[in-house]
């Protein structure tokens, strides 16, 4: 039996194609129920390129292909439904550092990183806003 992908996964598999309108992906990412794997009393995060990565997933196939590698072992992944506008507008600035989202990172040629920029995260967690206000372009 096939599953049918999210909208949010079809909004990245367009992206990934080269089509699709970047706004709406990142709308769509706001309003979807995102799946994050909860470690160490906390939401599952790796680190890399200096960014602090917030991993969630668009379902529980996408969770479950993360989890053959990075799980628990027999047991099962416990994990936290949120809102990606939630986890961009809300857990991503209480970060400490840069840090951002990615999304289905165990999907071959399906996974999707939103980076701490403006128009995804907040200006005050955003990299690139300030960068710019040195810059004295507007």
């Amino acid at each position: 039996m096939e599953q049918t992908r999210t909208v949010l996964a079809e909004r990245i598999a367009e992206r990934r194609a080269g089509v699709g309108d970047p706004c709406a992906l990142v709308g769509e990412m706001r309003r979807s129920t995102l799946l994050v794997p909860l470690a160490d009393g906390g939401l599952w995060t790796v680190s890399s390129g200096g960014v602090r990565w917030v991993c969630a997933f668009t379902d529980e196939a996408a969770l479950a292909r993360f989890a053959v590698h990075h799980g628990p072992g027999d047991r099962s992944v416990e994990y936290a439904a949120l809102l990606g506008a939630r986890i961009v507008d809300e857990v991503v600035p209480a970060m400490e550092g840069p840090a951002g989202l990615a999304v289905d990172i165990a999907t071959e040629d399906g996974s999707m990183f939103f980076p701490p920029v403006s128009g995804i995260v907040p200006d005050g967690a955003a990299v690139d806003v300030g960068a710019v206000a040195e810059g004295g372009r507007a």
